[in-house]
């Protein structure tokens, strides 16, 4: 199996130079477990192709140019090869994500550096181009908003987690059975963990290319960061904002994104990625915190906060959560912690809305970007190790084993699969 992979390169300290490809096993076949191989110039970027994704129907992927703070198309010219299509278009400091409509007559890019979510129209032969920028997210959690933020009883929570005992360590009720245990039924949309929003959640990052991991050191006002889109069924897109706490939801209007609501997180948590479960509910990881938030949409429509959980004891003080994914069956979530260089293996329950913490594993890599499950098999990113390394995956218990096989990549940010 093939995937083109992102990484980062000189202009934002990395070693990359351009969309590498990955080779597990045999190029035609459906699974991973076989010898790693890697190349690393499918696609000469001339600058950090931090996330690739596809087009759903044509032979063309985007990459988010992050430095640059632009989105660039590459078109197929061979088995693995790609060539620039159009000219970079414009998007925002640090675009970190792209995302594609599931017609591809249009994508999404969400900036870090300045919380921008674009929209560019995509042509029949899939090159972009008018990007139009969504409008700006408000703090909820800023005065006079803050107001109409409900204020939960918290003693109804778990304590942050540099505050749990040995003894509380091991609850792994999650947020929303606490919350819904004392306030059922009455669609609570934002909630303030108090402690947790003011400890110090700032990582001191000694690179540009780590400036995705929480707030820059020295800064001390909350911004806008946007950090991805997903496209839900029906229509409707739902965006990140890590540095407001916010997940935005969205839909196309005539060329623009129109705003048809958000749901607060709790403060300083640092909503990051997203995966749809076939349930139809909406699951959240959560860099700062390192946890996974349960979203779902009430019988107007409306998307509430459900449920949620801490990615499970033994996480180090500094932690960042990074990609979630979810099994073939979706009935195990994956989500990569870098600085304790781990992978947390979370268990789908009930009607969806419950997760349950079922182990914490070595990842095999120093600090694991991004991650991919294929099968019996999950493929890491190690973006400091510079290498992407399989982890046997036991299908009876969803927990990863040992590493298998390794392959040098250079500073990998992001495993995209090839058709």
């Amino acid at each position: 199996m093939r995937f083109l992979t992102g990484g980062y390169t000189a202009d934002m300290d990395g070693a990359a130079t351009g969309i590498g490809l990955l080779t597990a096993g045999a190029a035609d076949e459906p699974f991973a477990w076989g010898q790693l191989a890697f190349a690393p110039d499918a696609a000469a970027t001339g600058g950090s192709p931090s996330w690739v994704s596809p087009h759903p129907g044509l032979d063309v992927v985007y990459a988010a140019l992050e430095a640059d703070g632009a989105v660039q198309a590459f078109a197929r010219t061979g088995e693995a090869s790609f060539t620039r299509l159009g000219d970079p278009v414009p998007a925002g400091d640090l675009v970190c994500h792209v995302a594609v409509a599931p017609g591809g007559e249009y994508l999404v890019a969400s900036c870090w550096g300045d919380g921008r979510v674009v929209r560019m129209a995509v042509d029949a032969t899939g090159r972009p181009s008018a990007p139009v920028i969504a409008p700006a997210a408000a703090d909820p959690y800023a005065e006079p908003d803050l107001a109409a933020v409900p204020a939960p009883n918290l003693a109804a929570f778990p304590a942050p987690r540099e505050q749990r005992t040995a003894e509380d360590a091991g609850n792994t009720r999650s947020l929303g059975e606490q919350l819904f245990s004392r306030r059922e039924g009455e669609g609570v949309v934002g909630l303030d963990l108090g402690s947790r929003g003011d400890r110090d959640t700032r990582h001191a990052l000694g690179s540009r290319g780590d400036r995705d991991e929480g707030t820059p050191a020295g800064e001390d006002a909350r911004v806008s960061r946007a950090h991805q889109a997903c496209f839900l069924p029906g229509g409707l897109i739902a965006t990140t904002d890590m540095g407001l706490d916010l997940v935005r939801f969205w839909r196309d209007a005539h060329g623009t994104l129109r705003s048809v609501g958000q749901v607060v997180l709790p403060r300083s948590t640092g909503p990051r990625h997203m995966r749809r479960h076939p349930s139809g509910h909406l699951y959240v990881v959560t860099e700062l915190s390192c946890e996974v938030f349960v979203l779902a949409p009430d019988a107007s429509g409306a998307w509430r906060l459900v449920g949620g959980v801490p990615l499970g004891p033994g996480l180090l003080d500094g932690d960042a959560a990074a990609e979630l994914v979810a099994s073939g069956d979706g009935e195990y979530l994956y989500a990569g912690v870098r600085g304790s260089n781990t992978i947390a293996v979370l268990r789908v329950r009930g009607d969806g809305s419950q997760l349950q913490p079922v182990a914490l594993v070595e990842a095999g890599v120093d600090w694991p970007r991004h991650h991919a499950v294929i099968r019996d098999t999950l493929l890491v990113a190690g973006q400091r190790s510079n290498e992407v390394a399989s982890l046997t995956l036991d299908l009876r218990t969803g927990v990863p084993g040992r590493v298998r096989r390794r392959v040098a990549a250079p500073s990998p940010t992001c495993l995209m699969p090839l058709r």
